[in-house]
């Protein structure tokens, strides 16, 4: 059964291999020792990212990702993840990174928040980071962009 998909709100995701990439994310997920129900992944442009900012978070900055957890318990994760592309674009090129590895590792930074992780203060963000060059180098050693 289908447990991630990928959806376009006003952006479109390219990538290649969508396979692979939805059979690592569950695999994140059982590693971090998490029960995946279903995970959305929403692409979006910067304007529609800061309109959810705004309307939920009450924030008015533009950011890359925004992750919800919709579980009504613990014991299962049911999420949506918001990713702008137009974010994670500049991004690539302010890290001189390729945007598909940028891309890849926003991907996993909002599976990474369900499984529990955070990323507000120093620690967390040192922790957080950690977890994302895991992962990523993981996913690229049998995957390469």
């Amino acid at each position: 059964m289908q447990k991630i998909y990928f959806n376009s709100a006003d952006r479109a995701f390219h990538f290649n291999s969508k396979k692979p990439l939805k059979s690592f994310i569950q695999r994140i997920f059982l590693l971090e020792k998490q029960n995946l129900e279903t995970l959305h992944y929403i692409f979006c442009s910067d304007d529609y990212l800061l309109q959810i900012n705004k309307d939920f978070l009450h924030h008015d900055y533009y950011t890359d990702i925004i992750t919800f957890n919709l579980s009504d318990t613990s014991k299962i994760i049911e999420g949506e993840v918001y990713i702008s592309i137009d974010r994670v674009k500049e991004n690539a090129l302010l890290q001189k990174t390729g945007y598909k590895e940028e891309c890849l590792r926003v991907i996993f930074h909002g599976a990474l928040h369900l499984c529990g992780y955070k990323d507000k203060t120093k620690k967390e963000i040192i922790r957080m980071r950690e977890k994302e060059n895991e992962y990523l180098h993981l996913y690229l050693k049998t995957n390469p962009i």
